[in-house]
C-alpha cells in the first residue's frame, strides 16, 4: 500500500509540476497545420463548391442540419460570398501562423474556428483524414503545443537569456517576466470586441458561449497575473491547472489515435474480404483509387503480397493499442504504420488522409528520435544559408543523448528548425 501511495505521488507531482511531451506536442501542431493548410491551399480553385455558396449542400440545408446537431461553423452567420472568403482566408492564415507556432494559443483557437466552421458547413465533404483533423484541432486548444520549435518558444529563450545578460535571472527562469509585449493585449482585445459582436447579435449560445469567453477570459487572466506577479501564489496555481489540462488534452490525443487504430482493426476482422486476404486488392482494381495505373496494376497482380499487406494491416491496427508498454515494439509498429499511410498516399492518391495519420502517429515518436531530427534540420538550414551567402554559422542544437537539466532549462535550449535554427541559452 505504501509502494502504491509512493507511485500514486509521483504521478501526480510530475503531472503538475511539467507539460509533458513538448516535442511531441509540437508536431502534432506543425503536421495538422501543415495537413490542413495544404487542403486549403489545394482546393482554393474549389473552395466555392466545397463549402461555399455554390455547394450541392446549400445554406438552408446545412442551417437545418446544424439547427438540429448545434454543430459549431462561422458560415451559418452569413450566407454572402465576402464572408466566406473572409472565413477561408481566416483558416489558411491561422495553418500558416499555428505551423510556425506564433501565439500558439489564440492561434489554435483560431484554427478550430476555421476548420469546425469549413468542415461543419458540408460535412459530406469530408473522408476519415477530415474527422481526424477535426478532433485534433479542437484538442489543441488545450495544450501547450509552442513550448519547442515555434516563434513563441524563441521569443521566450531571447527574453530569458536577456535576463541573463542583464544579471536579472529569476530562481525559475521558466516564469521569466516577458517583456513588454504589445501585440497580445491587441490581439486579445480585438478578439474581445469580435466575440462581444457576435454574441450580441445572437449567433452564439449555449456551450460554444461558455467555451468560447472562458478561453478568452482565461488567456486574459494569465497574461495579467503573469504580469503583475509572475512568481506569485496565483501564477503558481495558474501552472499547475494549465500543465493539468495540457497532460490531459495530451493523453485523450493518444486515446483517440490508439481508438482509431482499434476500431479501424476490429471491424476489418469483421469484414469477408480481410478475412480471405483479398481486400486490398479491390481499391487497387478502382480508378478513383488509382493516380498511377502502372504502379496498382503491378502491385494488384502479385496475389502473395496482396494476402501479406491485408493480414499485415489488420495485424498492425489491432496489436498497436497493446504494444505502448513495450517501447521497442511499438516503435517497429510506429514505423510500418508511417510507411503504410505513405504508401496510401502515393498509390491510392489520398495524400491528406494519409498526412493528417501520420501527425497523429507522431505523438507517439521518442523524444531523442525527434531531437535528432530537429538538430539535422537546423544544421540543414544552417548550411544551406551558408551555402548561398545569407547567414554565418547556426548555433548548434543540443545532442540527443544528452540529459535535460530541468524543464525551464530544456525549453530554454529551444529549436525552431523550419524559420531560424536553433537558440541555446
Amino acid at each position: 500500500m505504501n509502494r502504491f501511495g509512493s507511485l500514486l505521488g509521483r504521478g501526480m507531482e510530475r503531472v503538475t509540476a511539467s507539460a509533458l511531451g513538448p516535442y511531441q506536442t509540437a508536431v502534432v501542431r506543425i503536421g495538422f497545420a501543415a495537413t490542413w493548410l495544404l487542403f486549403l491551399l489545394r482546393e482554393l480553385p474549389h473552395r466555392h463548391e466545397l463549402y461555399g455558396p455554390e455547394s450541392p449542400w446549400s445554406w438552408d440545408m446545412a442551417q437545418q442540419l446544424i439547427a438540429e446537431n448545434d454543430a459549431f461553423t462561422a458560415l451559418m452567420w452569413s450566407d454572402g460570398r465576402i464572408w466566406f472568403e473572409a472565413v477561408y482566408v481566416l483558416a489558411v492564415l491561422s495553418s500558416v501562423l499555428l505551423m510556425l507556432g506564433w501565439r500558439t494559443r489564440t492561434m489554435s483557437v483560431l484554427f478550430m474556428i476555421g476548420v469546425l466552421s469549413l468542415q461543419n458547413r458540408s460535412i459530406f465533404m469530408g473522408d476519415g483524414g477530415d474527422n481526424v483533423i477535426h478532433l485534433m484541432a479542437t484538442y489543441l486548444v488545450f495544450t501547450r503545443c509552442g513550448q519547442v520549435w515555434s516563434l513563441d518558444a524563441l521569443r521566450a529563450a531571447r527574453a530569458r537569456a536577456a535576463s541573463v545578460d542583464q544579471g536579472t535571472t529569476p530562481v525559475d527562469p521558466a516564469r521569466t517576466a516577458q517583456p513588454v509585449d504589445k501585440a497580445g493585449p491587441v490581439l486579445w482585445w480585438l478578439l474581445g470586441l469580435g466575440l462581444s459582436l457576435v454574441t450580441f447579435m445572437g449567433e452564439l449560445s449555449g456551450g460554444w458561449l461558455l467555451l468560447f469567453w472562458g478561453l478568452w477570459l482565461a488567456h486574459g487572466l494569465w497574461w495579467a497575473v503573469g504580469r503583475r506577479a509572475p512568481d506569485g501564489e496565483a501564477r503558481k496555481l495558474l501552472d499547475v491547472i494549465v500543465k493539468l489540462a495540457h497532460n490531459a488534452a495530451l493523453l485523450v490525443i493518444m486515446v483517440e489515435a490508439c481508438l482509431i487504430y482499434a476500431t479501424a482493426g476490429w471491424y476489418k476482422i469483421q469484414g469477408s474480404r480481410w478475412q480471405d486476404g483479398t481486400a486490398i486488392y479491390y481499391p487497387l482494381r478502382l480508378d478513383y483509387f488509382s493516380p498511377w495505373p502502372a504502379l496498382s496494376d503491378l502491385l494488384a497482380s502479385h496475389g502473395l503480397m496482396v494476402m501479406l499487406v491485408t493480414y499485415g494491416t489488420v495485424a498492425v491496427q489491432v496489436a498497436f493499442p497493446f504494444t505502448l508498454f513495450n517501447r521497442r515494439v511499438k516503435n517497429v509498429l510506429l514505423a510500418a504504420m508511417i510507411f503504410e499511410h505513405a504508401v496510401i498516399a502515393v498509390v491510392l492518391g489520398l495524400p491528406f488522409f494519409s498526412l493528417a495519420m501520420i501527425a497523429a502517429d507522431a505523438v507517439f515518436l521518442p523524444t531523442s528520435f525527434l531531437r535528432r531530427v530537429g538538430g539535422w534540420t537546423a544544421r540543414a538550414r544552417g548550411a544551406l544559408l551558408s551555402r548561398f551567402g545569407r547567414g554565418g554559422e547556426v548555433p548548434g542544437q543540443r545532442g540527443a543523448d544528452e540529459e535535460p537539466a530541468g524543464e525551464a532549462t530544456e525549453h530554454a535550449r529551444v529549436g525552431f528548425p523550419f524559420m531560424s535554427g536553433t537558440y541555446k541559452r
